[in-house]
Order: C-alpha cells, then sequence, then structure tokens
C-alpha cells in the first residue's frame, strides 16, 4: 500500500480518496470485467431484444460488406442501461474491425478530434458515446469528415491563418445518446446509416437476459427468483444485471440458495419494492399525495420539498413513474394517480382536483 504523506494525516477525506484510488482488490477489478466482459453478447444471436434494430443492423452491415465498404455512420439513442454501446461492440466485432472508443466530453478541442480521426486505419470504428456533450465548434469540424472523409483545421490566428485540409481513411462513426433533442439537426442528418431509438425491453426479455447472466456468472437460481428479478428491473438490462449480484451477494454470504424468499430480502434490503421502485420513488409519491394532496405541485415546488435537484428527478425518477401510471404531467405540475394511491395504501378520497 502506498504511504500516505504527512501533510495528509489529518485529512479524512484525502485519505479515504488516496485508499478508494489504489486499494482496489483484485476481486473488484474482477468483478467489474465480468459486468463488462463477460455479459456482453459476442454476437447478434446472443443480443437480446430490439429485434426490428438487430435485423436493420443486419441488412446494413451485409450490404456494406458486398460492396466491400465501411457501413455508414449510426446513431443510437435512448434512455441509459439499454444496450447502446453493446450495440456498437457487436457492429465492430461482426464487421471485424478495430473499434476506438471515446465520448463527447473527452473531446475538448479540435485538436483532440483531428488526432482521434487522423489515427484512424481504414475500415475502423469510432465509437462516441454521449456525443450530444460535444462542443459546437467540434461538430462543424466533424460535418465534413463523416460526410466527405476530410478534415478541414485552422492554423494560426489573424491574418497570419490559414486552413489545411487533411484526407482521412474510410471510417464508420456510431454514437449514443441519451439526450437525441440536443444534438444539432445537420449533425443528426449525417448518420445516413440510420438513427435507431433503443426500447425498453420486455419482462419475458428481461428474464431471458438475466437467466443468461446467471449461467455466465455460474449462478444457480431458481425460474421464480429470475422472475421476481426482472419484475424489479424497470425493464432494463443494465439494472437487471445490478440486482443478480446483489442478489447472489446477499445468498452468498447467508449461505443461502438464490430462491424467491432470497431474493425478496436482499431487494427490500437495497430499498427496491416489488414493482422496482427506489426509496427515492416512493417518497416522492407520499409527497405529492400527503403533503399537496395529490397535485398538481410544480417541480421547483417538489425538488424544494425533497431537497433534490429538478433534474434528478424529471430524469431519473420521473420516466419510471410515468410508465407505471403513477403520476401525471398537466400545465399546472404533477400529480398523483389512482393506482400511486393504490400502490402506496392512501385513501383516495384526499385526491387533489385541477379545479
Amino acid at each position: 500500500m502506498k504511504e500516505i504523506p504527512k501533510d495528509l494525516e489529518n485529512s479524512e477525506e484525502q485519505i479515504e480518496e488516496i485508499i478508494g484510488t489504489v486499494g482496489a482488490t483484485e476481486e473488484t477489478k474482477k468483478e467489474t470485467s465480468f459486468l463488462d466482459l463477460t455479459l456482453r453478447p459476442e454476437k447478434f444471436d446472443e443480443y437480446i431484444g430490439q429485434n426490428s434494430i438487430k435485423e436493420n443492423l443486419r441488412i446494413l452491415l451485409a450490404a456494406a460488406k458486398g460492396r466491400n465498404n465501411p457501413p455508414e455512420h449510426i446513431l443510437f439513442y435512448g434512455p441509459p442501461g439499454l444496450g447502446k454501446t453493446t450495440l456498437a461492440h457487436l457492429i465492430a466485432k461482426e464487421t471485424g474491425v478495430q473499434m476506438k472508443v471515446t465520448s463527447g466530453p473527452a473531446i475538448e478541442k479540435v485538436g483532440d478530434l483531428a488526432s482521434i480521426l487522423t489515427n484512424l486505419t481504414p475500415g475502423d470504428l469510432l465509437f462516441i458515446d454521449e456525443i450530444h456533450r460535444l462542443n459546437k465548434a467540434i461538430e462543424e469540424v466533424l460535418y465534413p469528415a463523416m460526410e466527405t472523409g476530410q478534415l478541414d483545421i485552422v492554423i494560426g490566428k489573424g491574418p497570419s491563418a490559414r486552413t489545411i485540409q487533411l484526407e482521412l481513411a474510410p471510417f464508420t462513426l456510431v454514437a449514443a445518446t441519451t439526450r437525441i433533442a440536443l444534438i444539432s439537426a445537420p449533425l443528426r442528418s449525417r448518420f445516413s446509416g440510420g438513427i435507431f431509438r433503443l426500447e425498453f425491453y420486455t419482462n419475458e426479455e428481461i428474464e431471458q437476459i438475466v437467466r443468461r447472466s446467471a449461467k455466465l456468472l455460474n449462478i444457480e437460481t431458481s425460474d421464480d427468483a429470475i422472475s421476481e428479478i426482472a419484475k424489479r428491473s424497470r425493464y432494463t438490462p443494465r439494472t437487471a444485471n445490478y440486482l443478480l449480484k446483489r442478489c447472489r451477494d446477499y445468498a452468498q454470504i447467508h449461505k443461502r440458495p438464490l430462491d424467491k424468499k432470497t431474493v425478496d430480502e436482499a431487494l427490500k434490503l437495497i430499498g427496491i419494492d416489488p414493482l422496482g421502485l427506489t426509496h427515492s420513488d416512493i417518497v416522492i409519491l407520499k409527497t405529492i399525495i400527503e403533503k399537496f394532496k395529490g397535485g398538481p405541485v410544480g417541480l421547483g415546488t417538489l425538488a424544494a420539498s425533497l431537497s433534490e435537484e429538478e433534474a434528478t428527478i424529471e430524469e431519473f425518477n420521473e420516466p419510471y413513474l410515468l410508465q407505471l401510471g403513477f403520476i401525471e404531467r398537466t400545465a399546472r405540475g404533477r400529480m398523483a394517480t389512482d393506482a400511486a394511491y393504490k400502490h402506496i395504501d392512501s385513501p383516495a378520497k384526499d385526491r387533489g382536483t385541477l379545479l
């Protein structure tokens, strides 16, 4: 273990930061590797769900291979955890090309983008995650690179400035975003291979994913346990794999089989209710019902009463609550539905009205 400098001996936060950075065990690293590598499908046939997208990609890739050209640029969008990055890796594996990975926030200057693009070899796949966070000036440089394979760079400033044009190797850009509305129209139009929206999964598909993950992680479990994990996974594979691992940990520590009873206890311990609602979801519903008589209540007022950020409620909690039909968005604010009253066992007679 690294020696802690003397000037940090009295700083608990700094000491914890050092320990957290350099003290990771090999087991932790291995477990992270499992999620990133072992559970990731190696071919399209192993990828469960998103059948329409898979069929479109098969045609696109086969046609490009028949013409001996790299596939056209592709954009995936949708909520986090649905498999956008996995699809990008599968495209690289199916086409047998090298994949370079970066993200929108990581490309801070035009020089960063130029360095990445000029180091691509013919046929390479460039994957940019969270592309909506690209700087607009960088987007302007990316347009001709995607469309004509040329990179225009301005060197110098003022009267001595000059433009140079670099020829790029043919490549495929695959991008992913959770907020497609923040991508400019000119950039969206450059994805000539297609813009695909990933949908939430069905319970049956999530069960298949959990069953496959359990097999890959050598976890013995029952069908009813798999079904219970799938029901609470918010229709999202990433969440399903997370819950499976936490249930595995609980069963391991308590030396019990991973059955439905163990799953119930493990998920109750981490605050996941039978419908997959977290503690913060329940608090939001109870606040709307008990403090604001069912609503309507504005997002700002709701966030202030919970001491929470508006963006957290709007982007993390609300989508699933809306999907379950537990809240409604109205012109005057958020309202709890009859289903929400029933779920938290509150009398509906106190529900507010819009009148």
